[in-house]
């Protein structure tokens, strides 16, 4: 039954499909609120990939597209990268 969750999304995975609800800019990250996650992301602007990362999220939050959403680790709130599907 686990390999089931993980295959949908689960919570411990390093990546995921999420569809973004909110997206916004603090002074040293971007914020990500995801429908199927009851927490908020970072994506830090230090990142290399962040101006490509935000621009995708704000896309997918635009017109409800799932995205693929990788973290620094499992359980992490630290965005690493964002591709769509």
């Amino acid at each position: 039954m686990a390999e089931a969750a993980d295959a949908l999304g689960g919570e411990g995975l390093q990546e995921r499909r999420l569809t973004v609800a909110r997206v916004s800019e603090q002074a040293d990250h971007a914020e990500a609120a995801f429908y199927e996650a009851a927490r908020f992301y970072r994506l830090a602007r230090a990142n290399p990939a962040y101006t490509d990362a935000l621009r995708i999220l704000r896309a997918g939050a635009a017109d409800g597209r799932t995205l693929r959403v990788r973290f620094a680790a499992p359980h992490s709130d630290v965005i690493e990268t964002v591709s769509e599907d």
